[in-house]
């Protein structure tokens, strides 16, 4: 054999032994059939959003009552209390009004009762001065007040009615149900005034 042939001789059998230990076809795609781990990723567990916890209400300043006995007095009105009137003096035609809480709780008594004549305009002025707000009349349930009416002598300019109506003041726009009271041959005329309430019946006659 020549040099020639030997040498194809030998690069032939080479290939085979290259051949026979190569991967199959069969294994060509990726070798044996071994499972390929996938890797896992750890996901912690999810934590829903808790909701705010409410507010507690904020509690109103805790208030001290009033030691003042008359922290809660308010003043007199029509609806409190019963009104008479009384000749207490013929000649000059004057009268004793009176009023009596009537209610179930003090009141104030305030200035002046304004009084009406029967259909006639106007109303008795004035007498004397009233005492302020604090040292106004404390009226308790059942006690009286007392204002003196005056009148004077009849004459050419004078009338005569049967009967008055008296609001009380309470220094506001509170409204109220005029009281009635009958005084029969009441004479009227400027001289008519009326006093301030008071505790004592001869001293709302005397001023």
């Amino acid at each position: 054999m020549s040099r020639v042939h030997r040498a194809i001789a030998l690069v032939a059998m080479s290939t085979l032994a290259l051949t026979a230990c190569g991967p199959s076809d069969d294994g060509a795609g990726g070798g044996s059939d071994v499972p390929t781990a996938t890797p896992t990723t750890s996901t912690s567990p999810s934590v829903s959003a808790q909701p705010p916890k409410p507010t507690p209400p904020t509690k109103p300043p805790t208030t001290t009552p009033s030691t003042d006995p008359d922290y809660n007095v308010f003043p007199c009105s029509t609806y409190d209390v019963t009104f008479t009137a009384s000749l207490a003096e013929p000649t000059t035609s004057s009268y004793l009004l009176k009023i009596t809480n009537k209610s179930g709780k003090p009141c104030r008594v305030l200035g002046h009762p304004i009084v009406t004549f029967g259909d006639l305009d106007g109303h008795a002025t004035e007498r004397g001065t009233a005492p302020g707000i604090e040292e106004a009349i404390r009226l308790a349930p059942g006690q009286s007040a007392y204002a003196g009416l005056m009148g004077g002598p009849k004459d050419t300019k004078s009338k005569t009615v049967s009967s008055i109506t008296m609001t009380m003041n309470t220094e506001s726009d509170l409204k109220q149900v005029p009281l009635k009271a009958a005084t029969p041959h009441l004479n009227v005329s400027d001289a008519n005034s009326v006093t301030a309430w008071m505790n004592d019946a001869e001293d709302a006659l005397s001023l």
